[in-house]
């Protein structure tokens, strides 16, 4: 039988400070579950095959679409963007510690290469 273990969130949080650079903490379905600290705004970007699960633990996630009014995800709320759609995540300021279901072949730009494109996501 696997070592099945429980997975405290809040100590994966202080694994790690980077922001914009998920952190794989499990997987399940073929998706694996990220972490993500987020602070000011991300690139525009758009996920073809993909819809993206976010989960806000901490702060206030802005979710900022080209064709309709910007979203506002408080703690403990979730937004799923549907694939193909154009979006921008960023916060007013202040660090936001997100959570993330995406299918494994997911990459957190999508298609635009950037200076904040993660090529190579760790475990923690």
């Amino acid at each position: 039988m696997a070592d099945i273990k429980s997975i405290n969130i809040h100590e994966k949080f202080s694994k790690f400070d980077k922001t914009w650079t998920p952190h794989i903490i499990g997987e399940l379905n073929e998706q694996y579950v990220k972490l993500c600290k987020l602070k000011d705004e991300f690139v525009w970007h758009s996920h073809k095959h993909e819809d993206e699960l976010f989960m806000v633990f901490k702060g206030t996630l802005f979710m900022d679409f080209k064709d309709q009014e910007t979203v506002e995800i408080k703690e403990g709320e979730i937004i799923i963007i549907p694939r193909g759609i154009e979006h921008r995540p960023r916060t007013n300021g202040d660090l936001v510690l997100n959570l993330l279901f995406e299918p494994k072949e997911t990459k957190h730009t999508g298609t635009v290469n950037s200076k904040k494109t993660v090529h190579s996501i760790e475990w923690i």
